[in-house]
């Protein structure tokens, strides 16, 4: 065949190619179509006219509840997000910016209380006018950006890094267990390929010994940094680092050590990936298996946000809920771990001491008619009753109706001294509230450690130290901080100089805009408490601590139960009423001095653990802990929360306040309430604030209103409140875990 007639070919296409049905060979006509309209100018404007205008996009919901606020409408700037306009503050990033327009995207490395990494490059997104993708968490937004999150170039960049962090990424799915809960999971599957082209042989790296509740399997560590910057930023220890470089980078220890901070357990809930997981949890469940329930944490006077994921009777792990006034959404290493103790030493069945000391099961019935009989036998000025640290709000009310129906008024809450003063709601509470703590410049801390009596107050106070700089003043027993202090002294003295203007503190107090002062609840105890709290009163006058519009003078508290037992008014009549009681009524009370107790007194002891109460005990009675129980709570800032029944008692328990009502029907002093609801209308009529669930009544008056008082302080020393993190009550001093962290805490 000649040329001419090869290219008479391609110029003009046979009609059976054209008719072929060959994909390949198929020709793509697209006839060209004239308007006459448009030849006209003025038609076309017409016709322009005439065409509806497109309608406004429909309005979306941010990504998690995301909420914008404007200090001032100069701050306002517009963005595009896929062709929806946003406003948002300046200087928001364009992942923040894609959040609020209801957009989602990926990431790994990135957190929102964390500083800004950008090292997983899983949130890249396509930005016009960029020539490449952007890592929208690390990129500001400016006005008029025109951002595109789901374009081809978006997609395929995500899917490339995907295909890289997996290419070193261990097949252990079936036996982690982050399985379920996953972040690595649920974003290759919705943002991965299909298929990855990695061949060769995957890198491992060892594991690192964090201690007795992180376990770790570091060859899933896709180096996001997320428990570095946990751990340095919101911790305060320098535990964790990075070491090495490309494909020897790994996490780890600089040199051989545990991880020591109180909020170690949180780095398991921030990691993506299976590396970090928990060690009293590992192979024991799946997430899906689980029943969550909200609850509230009662191993200090915070009051955490609590899930209890439990599987059938049995409690399998603690994790945090989100609150931002209270928690954020971190815990303590006690709040997360003390969970196996709600399985050990449970008491389960009614129990009697006999003649020979031992204790003897017997039925409801005779238990209290042993209780109900002994009660009548003494005088009402010699019987006694003492609240525990978990004691909620409906039985504290039901043990104060009992002893007054009895003709006593000696009941009282541990942890509130002998002679607790509840005049004045803003003597034992936190005005501040937890979250206003960041608003302060200038803290004073007497007599309080809040790294071990509220891990969660004590994160709010670094991270004001970080963010604006604030100052930090201690007078107490020299203890461990995680941010800079001033050691100011030990004892009451100081207070003296500071108050008398004598002390190099009194100049950055004076100067502060809002000072805070944070009394450790510790001082109840002490027999000058009184003096003492009148000096840091004057304190708190002299420094304009307390405005208008301020409020920094904070009470510290130690247990779940002081701030209701204080607003219910259980305060005893007599000081040595311990000593002189001949019935002494215990719920739940174990820190109790039993040396003064005395031999011939009638103890009974309300409860859920055997613990230090027991020894002593006369009768036992079974009560049902937080877990399994609805409870009223008050945290130290005077915000009334909740606890749910996550699992069903043990044994033959009963609540405590079911268990007061029925002892007070068996002594023919019947109390007026049989429900829950009955019972809280009682308390709505001595303390309504506890019945406003999860809102924090703020106390009316202020301190400056009481008298000065007249008692001399004794210059002895502060001393430590608690001596263990760990172990602080019952339930934590029955945890295996907890004893395997205090061992840990004794070598350290």
């Amino acid at each position: 065949m000649g040329l001419g007639s090869l290219a008479s070919r391609v110029v003009r296409p046979s009609s059976r190619l054209l008719s072929s049905q060959n994909p390949r060979n198929l020709v793509n006509v697209r006839p060209i179509v004239s308007t006459t309209e448009l030849h006209n100018a003025d038609a076309a404007s017409a016709a322009q006219a005439q065409v509806d205008p497109a309608p406004p996009p429909p309005p979306r919901t941010p990504v998690g509840g995301a909420r914008v606020h404007f200090s001032s409408p100069e701050d306002a700037i517009e963005v595009f997000v896929d062709g929806y306009p946003v406003k948002i503050p300046k200087g928001m990033t364009v992942l923040q910016a894609c959040e609020i327009a209801g957009v989602d995207i990926p990431r790994f490395c990135y957190h929102s209380r964390l500083s800004i990494a950008g090292n997983c490059r899983m949130c890249l997104v396509e930005v016009e006018k960029s020539p490449k993708p952007v890592a929208s968490c690390a990129m500001p937004a400016l006005p008029g950006m025109k951002i595109k999150t789901d374009t081809p170039l978006a997609k395929k960049a995500r899917e490339g890094v995907m295909e890289f962090l997996l290419m070193n990424h261990p097949l252990d799915c079936p036996i982690c267990d982050q399985g379920g809960e996953c972040d690595l999971q649920d974003q290759s599957m919705a943002f991965g390929s299909d298929r990855g082209r990695f061949t060769d042989v995957k890198r491992s790296v060892v594991d690192k010994n964090l201690g007795p509740l992180v376990k770790t399997v570091m060859t899933r560590c896709i180096q996001c940094t997320r428990c570095v910057r946990f751990a340095t930023e919101v911790a305060g220890v320098q535990d964790l680092g990075m070491l090495g470089r490309g494909s020897g980078e790994e996490i780890g220890t600089y040199v051989e050590k545990l991880m020591t901070s109180e909020l170690s357990g949180n780095v398991i809930d921030i990691c993506p990936v299976g590396a970090l997981t928990s060690k009293p949890f590992a192979f024991k469940a799946r997430n899906w298996e689980l029943k969550g329930t909200e609850s509230i944490d009662v191993t200090d006077a915070v009051g955490s946000n609590i899930r209890i994921d439990s599987r059938g009777p049995e409690v399998m792990r603690i994790v945090p809920r989100l609150n931002e006034d209270i928690n954020e959404e971190w815990i303590s290493d006690k709040t997360r771990f003390c969970y196996d103790g709600l399985k050990r030493q449970r008491l389960n069945d009614p129990m009697i001491r006999g003649a020979d000391g031992r204790f003897k099961a017997v039925s409801w019935r005779d238990a209290l008619a042993v209780v109900g009989e002994a009660a009548h036998q003494v005088k009402p000025e010699e019987i006694v009753g003492i609240a525990g640290k978990l004691s909620d709000a409906e039985s504290m009310i039901a043990l104060k109706d009992l002893l007054n129906r009895l003709g006593s008024n000696n009941v009282w809450c541990e942890g509130n001294g002998p002679q607790p003063n509840a005049d004045l709601r803003s003597g034992y509470i936190m005005n501040s509230g937890i979250a206003g703590l960041e608003k302060a410049d200038v803290f004073l801390l007497i007599g309080t450690q809040p790294r071990v009596e509220a891990a969660m107050v004590n994160a709010r106070i670094r991270k004001a130290v970080r963010a604006t700089h604030a100052k930090v003043g201690y007078v107490g027993p020299p203890t461990d901080f995680n941010y800079d202090h001033q050691h100011l002294g030990t004892g009451p003295q100081a207070l003296v100089d500071i108050v008398e203007g004598r002390h190099p503190f009194c100049s950055i107090l004076k100067n502060a805009k809002n000072p805070a002062i944070i009394v450790g609840a510790g001082l109840f105890e002490r027999k000058d408490k009184d003096a003492i709290f009148s000096v840091v009163e004057n304190i708190a006058k002299q420094n304009n601590v307390v405005k208008p519009d301020w409020n920094g003078y904070n009470v510290l508290l130690l247990n779940a139960s002081q701030a209701a037992a204080l607003d219910l008014g259980l305060v005893p009549e007599s000081i040595n009423s311990v000593e002189s009681a001949k019935f002494l009524y215990l719920m739940g009370a174990d820190d109790v001095d039993f040396k003064k107790v005395r031999k011939d007194a009638f103890v009974v002891y309300q409860g859920h653990h055997g613990d230090k109460g027991v020894y002593r005990a006369n009768v036992i009675l079974p009560a049902a802990a937080f877990s399994e129980k609805e409870g009223t709570y008050e945290n130290t800032e005077g915000c009334t929360q909740q606890t749910l029944p996550a699992v069903p008692t043990v044994g033959d328990a009963r609540e405590d306040w079911k268990i007061i009502r029925a002892l007070s029907e068996v002594a023919g002093l019947r109390l007026p309430y049989d429900s829950l609801g009955a019972i809280r209308s009682r308390i709505k009529t001595v303390a309504p604030n506890l019945l406003q669930v999860d809102e924090r009544e703020a106390a009316t008056f202020s301190a400056s209103i009481k008298p000065e008082s007249t008692e001399k302080m004794e210059m002895v020393d502060f001393g430590s409140t608690i001596e263990n993190f760990y172990m602080t009550d019952a339930i934590t001093r029955a945890s295996k875990i907890m004893a395997q962290c205090s061992s840990l805490l004794a070598k350290k």
